[in-house]
This record gives structure tokens, C-alpha cells and sequence, in this order.
């Protein structure tokens, strides 16, 4: 497995995340979203796997105004632009990719 998790440091559902993976000795990459981002194409493999309104952090305070975009690619532009938007953890393993917490796929990967 090649594991992959985005997330923010102080986000409480990556911290989980990250410690179901290291109690099952899975090894993974931890990457700090809000510091580096997500590349087009991970983002478009991300959305491909889980669905664009996954993505979507409705925590946010600019959630409703991505909500009014019309175009898919406008909001995939606009969680580019601000990865804060984006609902953490994401984790990917290869092309099949999460969005929160989600033991019960995980552990389907093993």
C-alpha cells in the first residue's frame, strides 16, 4: 500500500487517522494540507474516487459560497486556491482515495 494523508495539524479526525495506521504498523505519508496543498491531478483523482460535494469542509465559512458555483471546475479551481476548504483527512491508496474518518475502507485495503 502507498499511502497518502492530507490533513490539517489540528484537525482532530487526521490525528485519528494517523494513529489507526501507525497501530496497524501500515506505513503512510503524512502531508500538511493547508501548508502545501493538493496537486490538480491528486485532486481530480480525489474527487473522481469520493464525489466533489465529499470534499467540501462545511465547517468552513466560505462553504455556502462554493456551493454557488456553477461549474464542477470552478469549485475544483477554488479548493486549489484555498485547500482550507477541503474536508480533512483525505486519504489515498493509489486511486481509491476517503474523505473523514473511515476505518471500515481502510481496513478493506489491507
Amino acid at each position: 500500500m502507498n499511502i497518502q494523508i492530507y490533513g490539517k495539524s489540528k484537525c482532530f479526525d487526521t490525528k485519528k487517522a494517523e494513529r489507526w495506521f501507525k497501530e496497524r504498523r501500515i506505513k503512510f505519508q503524512s502531508i500538511d494540507l493547508p501548508r502545501y496543498g493538493m496537486r490538480p491531478r491528486e485532486l481530480e483523482s480525489v474527487k473522481n474516487a469520493v464525489g466533489l460535494e465529499a470534499l467540501i469542509d462545511e465547517k468552513h465559512p466560505d462553504a455556502a459560497l462554493l456551493r454557488y458555483l456553477a461549474r464542477d471546475a470552478d469549485r475544483l479551481e477554488k479548493l486549489l486556491e484555498d485547500p482550507s476548504l477541503i474536508r480533512t483527512p483525505v486519504v489515498r491508496n493509489g486511486r481509491q482515495a476517503t474523505v473523514g474518518y473511515c476505518p471500515e475502507v481502510w481496513a478493506a485495503w489491507e
